[in-house]
């Protein structure tokens, strides 16, 4: 077997110190540009490979960083991670990824992973559930957190996140102009703060508008486009048939969109439907879809770069929160209500 390429090889090939290979693997710009190019050009052709472990002794530093979300699989958060992933990128950090799907006993064993790791600090959308211990737990062994899009009750630490209450109020103002006075609500859940928030700004659009609000126009769950589409036929059969649904998210919108179709009436025009998020798909959807873009990437930067500064011992404020204000995007899916509905 082979040496390992040593830090020192290098610099006697290149005839400068140890200390000025290791600074210019690191980028660091106390090197010059020229000689960081040289000496990592010279430490790629020797085939060296960076000792994590062996820095991480010197620096008190592991090098990784923790990121935990519901799934990955849904588009909001590939787009709050790839964010997460430039702003890493430019700080040349790396990160560990896991999802919990809503299971608390998943994301523990993840978290208590990257503490017998020595992982840097962690950002996570926490799972439903969460107990206020484990995220204290995080704070005992001096673990930096920031949470992203929820937060945890009675839990202080800093919080990126659009402004749900204000992006729901949106959505629902503009079918309420459209003279829709009969809305539901589809999708989110109660066991969230994003879903408390979306539901208290539906409900505080509909009553400042002096419309009521139905228990049962409220369909809790839905947050995929096959849920979406199976919560059609119930959305369908509600006494008093709403004519426009403010939907929790554009996947939940775009699969009670196709459900609507299926059952031979056309969204956009028999029933308007909006939903949350400004995926990319939404543009594309049929109708093209009026939705609410919800900040994803200015959340992954702003809490990869807290991230970054709780590191370094610039301490953003616990309990800090930091909203990002929602804007709505009009397209095809809403129209006026249609007369005699």
């Amino acid at each position: 077997m082979g040496q390992k390429v040593k830090l020192s090889t290098i610099g006697e090939s290149l005839g400068v110190s140890t200390a000025t290979v290791s600074l210019a693997l690191r980028d660091s710009p106390l090197v010059a540009e020229a000689t960081r190019e040289r000496v990592k050009a010279h430490a790629l052709e020797l085939g060296y490979i960076y000792n994590r472990r062996a820095a991480s002794l010197r620096t008190s530093k592991s090098g990784i960083l923790g990121v935990v979300v519901h799934d990955i699989m849904n588009p909001f958060y590939g787009e709050i991670l790839r964010s997460i992933e430039m702003e890493l990128d430019r700080n040349r950090q790396t990160f560990i990824l896991s999802n919990h799907y809503d299971r608390v006993e998943k994301q523990r064993d993840f978290l208590e992973t990257l503490m017998q790791l020595g992982a840097d600090g962690v950002i996570m959308s926490p799972a439903i559930d969460t107990p206020k211990e484990d995220m204290e737990l995080l704070t005992q062994n001096g673990l930096p957190t920031v949470f992203i899009a929820r937060s945890v009750p009675g839990v202080d630490l800093p919080v990126f996140r659009g402004d749900d209450k204000f992006g729901i109020s949106l959505a629902t103002n503009h079918l309420i102009s459209l003279g829709h006075k009969r809305i539901a609500m589809i999708g989110g859940t109660d066991q969230t703060s994003t879903g408390r928030d979306r539901y208290e700004g539906y409900v505080s659009a509909m009553r400042k508008a002096g419309l009521e609000v139905k228990d049962e126009w409220r369909i809790e769950g839905p947050r995929t486009k096959a849920a979406g589409f199976e919560a059609a036929s119930q959305f369908l059969a509600l006494p008093d048939k709403p004519t426009g649904a403010v939907c929790w998210n554009d996947l939940a919108a775009i699969g009670l969109m196709n459900g609507i179709a299926r059952a031979g009436l056309t969204p956009g025009v028999d029933i308007s439907v909006t939903g949350y998020d400004d995926l990319e798909e939404a543009a594309i959807a049929t109708p093209a879809l009026t939705t609410v873009w919800n900040g994803q990437p200015e959340v992954g930067r702003l809490a990869a770069r807290a991230l970054l500064d709780r590191i370094e011992g610039k301490h953003t404020p616990d309990g800090d929160l930091t909203l990002i204000k929602p804007e709505l995007h009009i397209r095809q899916s809403t129209s006026r209500v249609v007369e005699g509905n």
